[in-house]
């Protein structure tokens, strides 16, 4: 088991990584923005599960496996590029208009979940991270570091959760304003796109 003062310091450092910049906090905001809260809290969950992922694979070894491969950490960024390009593209085209004459369904809560696994899975940055990260809170002499790894994940997905879901919240309460107006959520489904095109190509580009 991870002792208290070791995880109240994990937990500190995941809360303060949360609420720097990033491409994850950025994703969540502008679909708060967009979308409105509900959709923000999704995707924050969504990218949440995404990290459970990642924990797995620190545990099991499987992120060494990527940090060791450049294929594999090509292809997967590609992916991942690829998914927010397209993404991009529906905001840029999106139709607009007052949200009680709206002409397009809010996005489903499955999409919106799915929008935050797949962000996040695709992200091999974020694997390099955690097998960089995690491992520095573990300690063999205090049992299974698998086990270990598991709970500091857990402990970050949580600081992830209560930070993203205060991104969404503020972000959709922003966004439900600007949308009462058609030039404004025109204006906010391209500052989308671009955003999202931006991560795409920061994240086509990334090195190990």
């Amino acid at each position: 088991m991870i002792d208290t003062p070791v995880a109240l310091a994990f937990f500190g450092a995941a809360v303060l990584l949360a609420l720097s910049p990033g491409p994850d906090n950025l994703f969540v905001l502008m679909q708060s923005a967009t979308h409105g809260r509900r959709t923000g809290l999704l995707v924050t969950l969504g990218l949440c599960t995404g990290l459970l992922g990642h924990t797995a694979a620190v545990a099991l070894g499987l992120a060494a496996v990527l940090a060791a491969s450049p294929w594999a950490f090509w292809a997967l960024k590609l992916l991942g590029a690829a998914y927010l390009l397209y993404l991009a593209w529906g905001a840029w085209w999106a139709p607009t208009g007052p949200i009680d004459t709206a002409r397009v369904p809010a996005l489903r809560p499955l999409a919106a979940y799915g929008r935050g696994i797949v962000m996040n899975l695709t992200n091999p940055k974020v694997a390099l991270f955690f097998l960089a990260f995690l491992p520095q809170f573990a300690d063999p002499a205090r049992g299974p570091v698998g086990w270990q790894i598991l709970q500091l994940g857990g402990l970050f997905m949580v600081a992830t959760l209560l930070t993203f879901g205060s991104f969404a919240v503020f972000a959709g309460w922003i966004g439900g304003a600007l949308r009462r107006s058609a030039r404004a959520q025109r204006a906010l489904n391209r500052a989308a796109a671009v955003v999202f095109a931006g991560l795409a190509a920061r994240l086509a580009f990334a090195t190990r």
